[in-house]
């Protein structure tokens, strides 16, 4: 079922990604693989690998979700990333998920997407010499509430997925994420992302909300949020990390003081954002002694 674009799909589609134009892209050196196939349309993730890299190692991960709003978008906008923490050590991926333009799909199947491509790498970790138990899923605005969403929402599943295979990421790095779909108690001066309900589908509000999902054993997680954000409130990055760690989880906000929405990616501005993010995301896989000091 196709709907029209609507005010939650335009406050979450930053100006950058609206002009990518390279569906689907091309990234010299990825290998390529379907992770799913769904109403004849495949969905695919493109595979950085360390110099060397072969099937009987177990290196850490990474899976990168794009950003676009739910409407459009291309895996390639973390293409720099994934190249970097190839070189780094990591399996790096970007993963496709079906959006509103191509595929007239609503946010909950773009949920369903995330938690798939991240359950394919877990099956398939042994083949893909991947360690089960050290995959991070990244993201940016739309593609940032996806990687919170694997992380935390428990609800919408693909109906052919193999539950018994976790789909929870075992770390979270965020860009100026989507997490606060509806109001929080006790908070009237926050307002929710909002929009035409047609954007979210058959879906509920809350069960697409990720704030509204944390618990206490939830990954450890960086978030990068612009402070003068007009697009995604920097508040709901903040408010989001008070509550994970209230309930004693690892959460870290990164604030960019002047900066706005989707000012982490590569080519914009003078590249100081993008290098320091970039930074700030291998020191925090370092601390987590998943990838050794650079």
């Amino acid at each position: 079922m196709k709907y029209a674009i609507t005010a939650l799909s335009l406050l979450l589609l930053p100006t950058a990604i609206l002009a990518q134009s390279n569906y689907p892209p091309e990234m010299a050196g990825a290998r390529v693989e379907t992770f799913k196939s769904v109403e004849q349309v495949d969905l695919k993730a493109w595979i950085f690998e360390p110099d060397g890299h072969d099937a009987s190692q177990s290196r850490p991960a990474v899976v990168f979700y794009f950003g676009g709003g739910f409407v459009t978008g291309s895996p390639s906008q973390f293409e720099n990333q994934a190249r970097y923490f190839a070189s780094r050590g990591m399996v790096a991926i970007t993963a496709d998920y079906r959006v509103l333009n191509r595929n007239g799909t609503t946010i909950e199947f773009a949920v369903q997407d995330a938690k798939s491509a991240m359950r394919w790498v877990r099956s398939n970790a042994s083949r893909l010499g991947v360690d089960p138990n050290r995959i991070t899923a990244a993201g940016g605005s739309a593609g940032g509430q996806l990687a919170a969403a694997v992380a935390l929402l428990p609800e919408h599943d693909a109906p052919n997925d193999d539950s018994n295979i976790r789909s929870a990421p075992d770390a979270l790095v965020l860009f100026n994420p989507g997490l606060v779909f509806v109001p929080i108690e006790g908070r009237s001066d926050v307002k929710p992302l909002g929009g035409n309900p047609n954007i979210i589908g058959y879906a509920s509000r809350e069960s697409l909300s990720p704030y509204h999902h944390i618990g206490t054993e939830n990954p450890p997680t960086i978030i990068f949020h612009g402070k003068a954000d007009g697009t995604v409130p920097y508040s709901h990055s903040e408010l989001f990390t008070e509550a994970m760690l209230a309930v004693g989880n690892q959460a870290e906000l990164v604030g960019y003081d002047g900066e706005d929405h989707g000012f982490f990616n590569f080519g914009r501005g003078d590249g100081s954002a993008y290098a320091d993010t970039l930074k700030r995301m291998d020191e925090f896989l370092v601390a987590l002694g998943w990838l050794s000091e650079p």
